[in-house]
């Protein structure tokens, strides 16, 4: 279709809606027909997206584990997630709300404006050669033009890929050669909390360090820390003045990619995750609806990066298809300016749904334990948070519960699945909760638990957690450039199944227990053991903040646990007594196999800056490995610090 043809198409803001009838709003039903008649429930879910053209099946199995959902159906991802509302009526209406703690600034951006700023931001990188195919690179930090970014690219058909600003030059080089961006868009530099990274220098050498070089840079110029740019580097407003002009959205096959993600891998290269079009707003758009419960009329917070899938699908991608306000936080859980932080974003904002991690709830808790600062703040527009990216102890789901007085929902997925693959809900059917468990699978996630030889497990037995495919719309649809790591990484261990690499169980009721990754299990005298599993007994202890146990290596027993403890801000406990109360809890709530016997406090944890804790890496220095520290963390020094304490950690 022409993009004169696409243009008439967006005046008149015609839909295509299935006839297929629509399953009734009960959960079971949903799960069982998505899994039974993935075709026919999922047709039926599509006429949330505005189509430019439908083909004739939903499904194709041709090519397995290559599935294409939609394949021959056509639309744009940027028209579903911004003109559609504006040609509905709904220009007015807030689109981004940018709350920046760390620079003082509130802005608010109605979707007739982001329209016509991404339109503008597509024409002037049109004029930079970038078209339908190409790739382009986003190193911003949380600031409106990441989100005009991303959108113009899906504008054009151009693949965007976010990496998380202030990463590395090395780990910029290998992104750069990876995926061979024509356009690289950045700003000059980042906040935390009060201290300003410049972005400039580490860019600069990570395109000297890579064998391909982007043809353009261009680069928004922020106050508190204007750059002097390179020779034919572009200042973004300049840019955008000069070049900028209003842009059709190019009409995209379903199964051509929106954006590549990198995400860790074992080989210490990391794997640029492929998501498409259409299948990615259609999983979105019913994700959103039926679990999150958010519909148009509301403002949606992901305190999150959009560096992270968390920020592709709950601030940017996942809001704006939905038609609802999402806030672009620039600031933390505490320091931006105390942990009363995210309650004054709720008030100021009347958010109604909020996501983030447990880590951020724990260190909120261990700097205002009571929640005296939360009391002093209307959030009585909330109606649910959110939690991802960690185990959810029970004593932080118990504080939450206490305090926020909403529903507090557990899910479990991975960069790879693009939305949750497990969760409760606040949209369809709302389950009891039980600690320790994401509830259950959603629609089109075939969620079972086999052992190494890819049997099935009685309910309550641990195993591999893996999902029988054809995974649903919006997960990933291949690696970039490399579909053999694609089948090797996620499919060749357990042929006819997505490997999640996760250990876990079902219990009798069918809630789902991921315990943790299958490299964290702990092997003790032959005995498979949790690390899941033990941190939330150590972590039940009323003196202790937040915990990470690792196996260190035992002569007798091939390995043993290790605690390493935060205590809650104002306790103080003589060392011995918390280790003697711990092994207790351990021995109590997991038995004396564990062979708990050494506890450590430190004063915190290493963790990304997306929250997670580094145990891999802890693990790594406990065994005398001297592998680089991940340039995904977030404060290096915890990991010095933390050295010393680790190489020494034996039973």
């Amino acid at each position: 279709m022409s993009i004169a043809r696409f243009s008439r198409f967006v005046a008149k803001h015609a839909r295509l809606f299935s006839s297929a009838a629509q399953p009734p709003p009960d959960f079971r039903y949903q799960h069982s027909s998505s899994i039974n008649k993935p075709e026919e429930f999922w047709r039926s879910q599509s006429s949330a997206v505005s189509w430019v053209s439908r083909g004739s099946s939903v499904l194709d199995g041709s090519n397995p584990p290559f599935y294409k959902w939609f394949p021959g159906w056509q639309m744009n991802t940027c028209f579903n997630a911004v003109d559609r509302h504006v040609a509905d009526g709904g220009g007015s209406k807030v689109a981004v709300i940018y709350d920046s703690p760390v620079t003082n600034t509130i802005l608010k951006i109605t979707y007739a404006e982001l329209l016509d700023r991404v339109s503008v931001a597509a024409g002037a990188l049109r004029a930079l050669g970038i078209n339908k195919g190409d790739r382009v690179m986003i190193y911003m930090p949380m600031i409106p033009e990441a989100i005009v970014s991303m959108l113009a690219c899906a504008r054009l058909g151009a693949v965007h890929s976010v990496v998380f600003g202030g990463f590395a030059p090395h780990e910029l080089s290998v992104r750069i050669d990876d995926l061979t961006p024509k356009v690289v868009l950045s700003a000059s530099c980042g906040i935390e909390t009060s201290t300003v990274i410049e972005y400039l220098p580490m860019l600069q050498k990570g395109i000297h360090l890579s064998a391909h070089k982007p043809s353009d840079v261009v680069v928004v110029q922020r106050d508190a820390k204007r750059a002097v740019l390179p020779s034919g580097w572009h200042d973004w407003s300049a840019w955008i003045n000069s070049m900028g002009k209003k842009t059709d959205p190019v009409p995209m096959n379903a199964n051509d990619p929106l954006y590549v993600l990198y995400t860790s891998g074992t080989t210490g290269k990391p794997k640029g995750v492929v998501r498409d079009n259409g299948g990615h707003a259609v999983g979105l758009t019913w994700c959103f609806k039926n679990i999150l419960g958010v519909t148009a009329k509301d403002t949606f917070w992901a305190a999150s990066d959009i560096g992270w899938v968390v920020g592709h699908t709950f601030i940017v991608y996942g809001p704006l298809l939905t038609g609802c306000t999402t806030v672009l936080y620039e600031g933390k859980p505490v320091g931006t300016p105390d942990a009363g932080a995210f309650w004054r974003v709720i008030e100021s904002h009347s958010v109604n749904g909020l996501y983030t991690a447990p880590t951020g709830l724990r260190v909120i808790r261990k700097n205002d334990p009571n929640a005296e600062l939360m009391a002093k703040r209307n959030t009585s527009s909330l109606r649910g948070i959110f939690l991802a990216g960690e185990r959810l102890d029970p004593d932080t789901y118990e504080w939450a519960l206490k305090h926020a007085k909403v529903p507090i929902i557990d899910q479990w997925w991975q960069t790879e699945t693009g939305w949750p693959i497990c969760s409760n809900n606040l949209g369809i059917q709302k389950f009891a909760f039980k600690a320790g468990s994401a509830t259950f699978p959603l629609p089109g996630f075939n969620v079972q638990i086999v052992d190494d030889a890819g049997a099935q497990v009685p309910a309550g037995s641990e195993g591999n957690v893996v999902v029988k495919l054809p995974l649903p719309p919006g997960a990933m649809i291949t690696l970039w450039g490399n579909d053999q790591r694609f089948v090797s990484s996620y499919m060749a261990a357990f042929p006819g199944c997505y490997h999640t690499g996760d250990g876990g169980f079902i219990d009798k009721d069918g809630y789902i227990f991921v315990m943790g990754r299958t490299d964290d299990v702990i092997n003790v005298a032959a005995h498979r053991l949790s690390t899941g599993a033990m941190e939330a007994a150590v972590a039940s202890h009323p003196a202790i903040a937040e915990c990470a146990v690792i196996a260190v290596p035992d002569s007798l027993k091939g390995h043993v646990p290790v605690a390493f403890v935060v205590l809650k801000n104002g306790v103080t406990i003589n060392p011995e007594l918390l280790a003697k109360d711990v092994v207790q809890i351990v021995r109590t709530q997991i038995g004396a196999v564990a062979s708990l016997r050494l506890v450590h406090i430190v004063p915190a944890l290493p963790k990304t800056r997306s929250g997670k804790i580094l145990r891999k890496h802890m693990r790594s220095i406990a065994e005398g490995r001297n592998d680089p520290t991940p340039s995904t963390i977030e404060d290096a020094g915890v990991m010095i610090a933390l050295e010393p304490l680790l190489r020494t950690a034996k039973a």
